[in-house]
């Protein structure tokens, strides 16, 4: 584990979870495209000093959950996300750990930060899994995240399960054999089940979409 990028071209400090799920090094490097230096690291000092979080990942629910715990920063990124309110935005299994609980590979207990479970996508109608690919976001009215961008623009998926919620906190779907979540609000909590690094400018935009609600301090 390490700590990277000194200097910043912002006045909010952009912290990248690293806890050993998954290359970070596209969403620093989309992060940088914007003008971020954007830091890695899974330090509770560099959690507790940052302004806001990107939580990417990908692999297995239960092992990103255990190394979580193992590194103990559950509780401090509930404090730092839930009470004191820093905007946070998951990537991929970084939207399925907001959920209560996952039925990947067994049942496992998550975050429990959005109301919801991690399923396995339904394989009706001859799809394929994993769902790998771009794929058209109908984007549910107007959303800080989804600024200036147009409904049914195309992402970049790559998953075998995806959460199930409340329909409140749902700000995007996308259809692939039904209808599947995309992308979920709880007030300054945002994610994507797509990898907005891997999706060329409609991906940067909404990176920056939530850097530019960050900058502004909204709740």
């Amino acid at each position: 584990m390490h700590m990277s990028g000194n200097g910043a071209a912002s006045r909010k400090r952009v912290l990248v979870i690293d806890y050993g799920m998954g290359n970070l090094n596209s969403v620093v490097n989309a992060l940088a495209t914007l003008g971020y230096a954007a830091r890695t690291s899974e330090r509770k000092e560099d959690i507790a000093n940052a302004d806001a979080y990107v939580l990417p990942g990908v692999g297995a629910f239960g092992e990103a959950m255990k190394n979580l715990q193992r590194l103990d920063i559950v509780g401090l990124l509930a404090e730092q996300v839930l009470e004191r309110r820093k905007p946070f935005l998951g990537i991929c299994l970084g939207m399925q750990l907001m959920a209560e609980d996952s039925e990947e590979l067994g049942f496992h207990k998550g975050l429990g930060w959005i109301r919801g479970h991690v399923l396995r996508i339904d394989q009706r109608d001859g799809i394929r899994l994993p769902h790998v690919g771009w794929n058209n976001v109908d984007v549910r009215g107007k959303q800080p995240l989804f600024e200036n961008i147009a409904t049914g623009s195309n992402y970049y998926f790559d998953h075998t399960y995806r959460l199930e919620c409340d329909p409140s906190n749902v700000l995007a779907t996308c259809r692939y054999g039904s209808d599947i979540v995309a992308a979920v609000r709880h007030e300054n909590i945002f994610a994507t089940q797509f990898h907005p690094e891997k999706s060329q400018v409609k991906g940067l935009k909404l990176l920056r979409n939530f850097l530019n609600y960050a900058e502004a301090g909204q709740s």
